[in-house]
């Protein structure tokens, strides 16, 4: 046994999100900079985010053929060659908005099914360094979480003191670490090799393999539910990151200074709580966590924001939510790669994924509509509804319960025709 093979991808998993989180920050400041318009940084997000959902959604044979090792290593390159282009051909004075806008469409195609690869290999690499699903699924999101939160925090600094366009040569540079780390610490990992068949590629075989995973995902009933519940919450989530909470903290919290220790709070209480799960989840019941936690992380921040005009109600309320958020993909994690076959983990996980992110681009654009009809305050109490409602579904529906038994052996061959319920795998995160 030997945990350097954990090791390598928790840190480059570290340093590659860190740098994505410069990226996110650092774009739109950058387009705000050079063309002072918010319609453009908006078009540029789009370009952006659409990509990272077809690459989930037809990802997963292309994942098995080539080799998890190798998508990875690959999808890091080809992001930090696509990032670092921006602020050189913004320096040769050559880059014209749609070569931006084409080169933030790269990063997310290839982006996605780079961070699908590593994360996939989680349950052999746990069982290589000789610790359990569980803790190591829990020690990866605490890690995913504590990356970001560094990345947001120096990109603030960074671009106060070096501007927009160093930041992303930096996150270039961030890339090209992740993929010398996965390239060299995993070659000889069995599970990071190409899997499944060998044959020649074709367009109908493809097709079969990509519907292997569709299979796998309309048989059951449990995974249907949770996909659909997490594509509800991640909309709703994205309603309130991109308009509803920065429009309350402008109105009533007193600017982005608050807004900014809203977030901080939610996001060290998510990192907390991520880290208690990996130590004590293996002796708690995960249905009855996984409720209590997504009822914690949702509805409650948005209602105490819908009724209060003062910072620190919702403060404690965002603390509270951070570590029902810390708890979620943990247990998703540790739940979906007990119960999908091997053969089927990128596939599974790319449909699953896709499906999870369909109704993020629309978040933002409903709660817009919402603020711009009926006031900040009303537009609040209903996504907050809307997400308690949606919540509930892991105590009121019993295809649940198949979160409790047990799973079936993940060496196991996958079956062409339809799911029995209880052997269904869960979306990898919220």
């Amino acid at each position: 046994m030997s945990r350097r093979p954990f090791a390598a991808v928790l840190v480059a998993n570290t340093i590659s999100i860190a740098g994505s989180s410069l990226t996110l920050i650092g774009v739109p400041w950058f387009v705000l900079q050079t063309t002072g318009s918010a319609g453009r940084a908006g078009v540029v997000a789009f370009c952006a985010t659409l990509p990272v959902i077809v690459a989930a959604l037809v990802g997963g044979p292309v994942i098995d053929r080539i080799g998890r090792r190798r998508v990875s290593v690959v999808s890091d390159l080809i992001s930090a060659l696509s990032v670092a282009t921006i602020p050189l051909l913004h320096y040769a004075g050559a880059l014209d908005f749609w070569m931006l806008c084409a080169l933030m469409a790269v990063g997310g195609l290839v982006h996605t099914p780079g961070l699908t690869a590593r994360g996939v290999l989680l349950p052999d690499l746990a069982e290589h360094a000789g610790t359990s699903l569980t803790r190591a699924a829990g020690l990866y999101d605490a890690v995913s979480r504590g990356a970001r939160m560094i990345g947001a925090a120096l990109a603030g600094v960074l671009i106060a003191f070096f501007g927009a366009e160093s930041v992303l040569l930096l996150d270039a540079a961030t890339f090209g670490v992740s993929a010398l780390l996965v390239g060299a610490f995993l070659r000889g990992v069995p599970a990071a090799e190409p899997q499944g068949r060998t044959g020649s590629v074709s367009l109908a075989g493809y097709r079969a393999e990509l519907g292997e995973g569709w299979r796998f995902l309309l048989g059951s009933r449990l995974l249907l539910g949770i996909t659909f519940m997490v594509m509800l919450t991640n909309g709703i989530d994205q309603g309130w990151g991109a308009v509803l909470l920065p429009v309350h903290g402008r109105e009533a919290l007193g600017g982005a200074t608050a807004i900014g220790l809203l977030i901080s709070l939610f996001g060290g209480s998510a990192l907390l709580g991520a880290l208690l799960y990996g130590a004590w989840g293996d002796r708690l019941p995960r249905r009855l966590v996984f409720a209590v936690a997504f009822l914690l992380c949702g509805a409650p921040r948005f209602l105490v924001a819908g009724l209060t005009d003062t910072t620190l109600p919702l403060a404690v309320t965002m603390a509270l939510s951070g570590l029902g958020a810390g708890v979620l993909n943990p247990v998703l994690t540790t739940v979906i790669y007990e119960h999908v076959p091997d053969a089927l983990r990128s596939r599974v996980a790319g449909v699953t994924t896709a499906g999870c992110e369909l109704t993020m681009p629309l978040g933002g654009l409903a709660a817009g509509l919402l603020v711009d009809g009926w006031g900040i305050g009303p537009a609040l109490l209903l996504f907050g509804g809307a997400y308690l409602l949606t919540t509930l579904a892991p105590l009121v529906f019993p295809a649940w319960r198949a979160m409790e038994r047990p799973p079936i052996s993940r060496t196991e061959p996958a079956p062409r025709g339809s799911v029995p319920a209880d052997r269904s795998p869960l979306p990898s995160g919220s």
